[in-house]
């Protein structure tokens, strides 16, 4: 095994948020050599990733933190220079690093004869299969996301056309009023609603990952995604509804129809050994059956803007996209993966129907964590 580098803070940083399951704030130094795993960290952090157990602790005072402080030199360079002093002393001499390691502590290190290989794939494969803890925080995420879902339909359950586009309790419904039914109730449920989720609606569902706004109409398509984060783990969910208030149009009836029959195909198509691309295939045949364009039919460098015109899905954890791929990237399902099934149906100007579901892959299948129903009404 080569050894490995690692630097960030657990927060913005997926790779070292599966390494050490805690909040580290500021940036430190992850390193495998020899197969042993060592931290370069404030002392203010090293009892806490002393507690995680499996690792050797380095405060920054072991590598002249405090001298260097005394310098004058500046927060950035004393971090650099403990850092590089700290490969050193471990005897890094040449190590493989995520696609988003520091260009500036490469240059720094390279400069001082440690060789570094970027390897992205090795880092995104090495959060494939979840821990124990990773999935629990996956499944209370999803809990929470199934609540915040219940809550817009609650919502969207009480509206009537009125004045102007939708009413419910004498207020108008609009996208950002049900963002915030959801947000709250996401809350309550103890995960992060985050900064962003879709509420969209009529001609606004066409259009990939258009946030929505403004009043919602009756009889127009309403597609609902949210991705909230689990508060203790850090790590997401992801699911999708669609809703109708008031008349069902028939072509969204038909979209609706033929996603369900995508979503069914696809969960019986995944299972470890499973290679992404085929289950994308698979979810593409209802609407390929039906006359509808989908990625696998498009001509080659066309851009797809009515169909089934993205992917299938997506893995899921510590970030709300990450690998495997199902789609044309040739990645294989294993046994632990989280992934996404959100097959979709749209046209520009309408609108469109997706429906989203996030399981967990099995050796003989797949186990569903969304725990929602399909029903265009709320």
């Amino acid at each position: 095994m080569p050894d490995v580098l690692i630097y960030g803070d657990t927060v913005r940083h997926a790779e070292l948020r599966h390494e050490l399951p805690l909040v580290v704030p500021d940036p430190f130094l992850y390193a495998e050599v020899d197969g042993r795993r060592h931290v370069v960290v404030s002392s203010l952090e090293a009892s806490r990733v002393q507690a995680l157990g499996g690792v050797d602790v380095h405060p920054f005072e072991e590598f002249g933190f405090d001298e260097l402080r005394a310098s004058g030199a500046d927060r950035g360079e004393v971090q650099l220079e403990v850092a590089t002093r700290g490969c050193r002393s471990l005897g890094v001499e040449r190590a493989v690093v995520p696609g988003d390691f520091p260009l500036e502590l490469a240059d720094r290190l390279r400069a001082n004869g440690i060789e570094l290989d970027v390897d992205r794939r090795l880092f995104h494969d090495r959060r494939r299969v979840k821990s124990e803890a990773e999935l629990a925080g996956i499944r209370r995420a999803q809990v929470a996301a199934d609540a915040g879902m219940r809550a817009a339909a609650e919502l969207l359950r009480r509206a009537a056309p009125g004045d102007g586009g939708l009413i419910a309790d004498r207020e108008p419904v609009t996208s950002e009023r049900v963002r915030l039914v959801i947000g709250d109730a996401v809350a309550a449920a103890g995960a992060n609603p985050g900064d962003a989720l879709i509420v969209s609606h009529g001609a606004q569902t066409a259009v990939g990952h258009e946030m929505g706004s403004g009043p919602i109409q009756p009889n127009e398509p309403i597609i609902i995604d949210l991705w909230p984060r689990d508060v203790a783990s850090a790590c997401h969910a992801d699911m999708t509804r669609t809703f109708v208030v008031g008349e069902v149009p028939d072509e969204l009836r038909r979209y609706h129809e033929l996603t369900l029959e995508s979503l069914a195909r696809s969960l019986a198509a995944v299972r470890a050994g499973a290679a992404g691309r085929e289950v994308h295939r698979i979810s593409c045949q209802p609407y390929e059956e039906a006359g509808l364009p989908t990625q696998l039919t498009k001509t080659p460098g066309q851009v797809l803007e009515r169909g089934f015109y993205h992917s299938l899905g997506h893995g899921v954890g510590l970030e709300v996209h990450e690998a495997p791929s199902l789609g044309q990237a040739p990645d294989v399902l294993v046994a632990g993966d989280v992934v996404t099934l959100e097959p979709g149906c749209y046209r520009p100007g309408f609108g469109g129907c997706r429906l989203e579901d996030l399981v967990v892959v099995t050796d003989s299948g797949a186990e569903v964590l969304t725990d929602f129903p399909y029903d265009l009404t709320p």
